[in-house]
């Protein structure tokens, strides 16, 4: 399995290292973080290929990381030696036997770490050094990689032109499914598995056989007739017959088909759905590594489910997978503890949380956990009217809603506090709660929550006994009756608080559309000046 990844100057990774779980990994971050970045480098790495290519074909100076090259420009034009920009992704493997042939210190950790592993460097081509010179004196953003040259090597530095055996690697792309690959992957799936030796020989001999009768029987009269043709210029006459050469041997003729429909025209998510089945096969797959992009795409809520369910069945020990994703209910379905954030800092993994967390967010498969996960500050509410009103106290106060200012409001829905304070607290998240005092002083609300707080960046609001146990009474307290009829438009009649109590949407609604002066209660501006300093 692979121990350590690293990533250095290749696209949006400057330098990045990641320590994957031995198991699962669902790689989440926000938008240009650099996930697929990432999946794709590993790939590189174990197969010295991408989007079915060599890594030699594909190398264009996109690859090349832009401040990489900014700063070697710069500092070239101010007289500073400047080494050429270069990409090297580096994967250390675990030691064991089958490994060995891969082990050894050529590697970025020397000479403390001799282990096995492959490495993939895009460096300048000694062949081309004067050029290369000659460039450099005058360089572009766009490096000329005609003067560069790719290596993939083990760490006992020996060259590598395939891909190891024992790196076997599946990479499915539920994004935009590519059918003809994935025939591709199928039929060497099925056909390397399901398929015994010997039945393989009798359908390669039926084939050829077949093919020898159709060329006596369907082209014998034409074949008959080009030979009187062509007989006066020919001592052997052209005849046409089947293509019995290996490039048309019968594998390249099947083509699956899911329910009588041809694979290529089957759906999308379908097509997903059974290649990610088919790449975590125990017994179908050889694949140590499996990469998967985005599961939840083209799938219903229900049909996803289901995938996941199949996938959990499926995960076994010695296989590897790397899951990208932007769905809460992979994330919550398969673990939490699995989670690699690729931050604006180091990655970040949740290994660390408590199992009961990570167990409780299980059974919480359709909250929506990616919201905590990817905020840059995130409030947490207890309900829709608490999240609705919120946002008119933080617009009055800041003339912007809440996520205008890069904060997002999400209400809890029946989340326990503490377990949202702590998935906040590993991921470093800056985070006001806000919660009713249901008549218990707040200092006492607070203990249960102390080791999850941190001043400054991880607070709980919570209002005053005195100006009522929940928010309505609140709102009224510090409002004033009178003012907040007005707002509500209710009449005199009505007995405000129990009506607000009866209607909390409607009321935080009529609330957030008035135009009428609003006056929050303490401790909502006290949360939204503490979220937005």
């Amino acid at each position: 399995m692979i121990k350590k990844i690293r990533v250095r100057g290749y696209r949006i990774h400057r330098d990045l290292t990641i320590y994957p779980n031995r198991k699962l990994n669902l790689i989440v971050g926000a938008n240009e973080s650099g996930k697929s970045t990432l999946m794709e480098a590993i790939v590189l790495a174990l197969t010295g290929r991408i989007n079915g290519r060599s890594a030699t074909e594909e190398l264009n100076p996109h690859w090349f990381n832009a401040g990489v090259v900014a700063d070697f420009i710069t500092k070239r034009a101010r007289g500073e030696p400047q080494r050429l920009p270069e990409i090297d992704i580096e994967v250390f493997l675990e030691d064991v036997p089958e490994l060995q042939e891969l082990c050894g210190a050529h590697n970025s950790d020397t000479p403390t770490n001799a282990c096995p592993g492959v490495r993939i460097r895009c460096i300048p081509n000694p062949d081309y050094s004067a050029e290369l010179q000659a460039w450099a004196k005058a360089p572009s953003p766009l490096l000329p990689v005609e003067y560069y040259c790719v290596e993939w090597t083990t760490f006992a530095d020996a060259r590598l032109t395939m891909r190891p055996r024992v790196l076997a690697t599946a990479v499915i792309d539920a994004r935009t499914v590519r059918s003809t690959s994935g025939v591709d992957y199928h039929l060497r799936q099925i056909l390397g598995s399901q398929l015994e030796p010997q039945e393989r020989a009798n359908i390669s001999r039926q084939y050829r056989e077949s093919k020898a009768a159709l060329s006596d029987s369907a082209f014998k009269s034409v074949n008959e007739r080009i030979g009187k043709l062509h007989a006066e210029l020919h001592e052997q006459p052209i005849a046409l017959a089947m293509d019995q050469t290996a490039r048309t041997s019968w594998e390249e003729s099947v083509a699956p088909h899911v329910d009588g429909v041809p694979f290529t025209m089957a759906g999308q998510g379908q097509q997903s759905a059974i290649k990610i089945a088919l790449a975590m096969n125990k017994h179908a797959g050889r694949a140590k590594f499996v990469m998967i992009e985005e599961p939840e795409n083209h799938l219903s809520h229900t049909s996803l489910t289901r995938l996941l369910h199949r996938m959990e069945a499926l995960a076994s020990d010695d296989q590897q997978l790397f899951i990208t994703t932007h769905s809460s209910s992979v994330l919550n379905r398969l673990g939490l503890e699995a989670l690699q954030f690729l931050g604006p800092t180091a990655p970040v993994k949740l290994n660390e949380l408590d199992p009961e967390t990570v167990s409780y967010f299980k059974k919480l498969p359709g909250f929506d956990t990616l919201r905590i996960v990817l905020a840059d500050r995130i409030v947490l509410v207890e309900g829709p009217s608490d999240e609705i009103a919120f946002e008119r106290v933080f617009t009055d106060l800041y003339g912007k809603r809440p996520m205008a200012c890069g904060i997002d409001v999400m209400s809890m829905r029946g989340l326990s506090l503490a377990r949202g304070l702590e998935l906040c607290g590993r991921l470093g998240k800056k985070v006001a709660a806000l919660r009713d005092n249901d008549g218990i002083e707040p200092d006492e609300l607070r203990k249960p929550l102390a080791q999850w707080l941190k001043p400054g960046s991880r607070e709980v609001f919570i209002g005053e006994v005195a100006h009522g146990r929940t928010l309505e009474p609140q709102m009224i307290h510090h409002c004033g009756e009178a003012h907040l009829r007005t707002i509500l438009g209710i009449t005199d009649k009505a007995d405000i608080e129990t009506w607000m109590s009866r209607e909390k949407t409607e009321a935080a609604l009529r609330i957030a559309s008035s135009p009428e002066r609003f006056t929050p209660p303490a401790y909502m501006l006290h949360a939204a000046q503490f979220i937005h300093g």
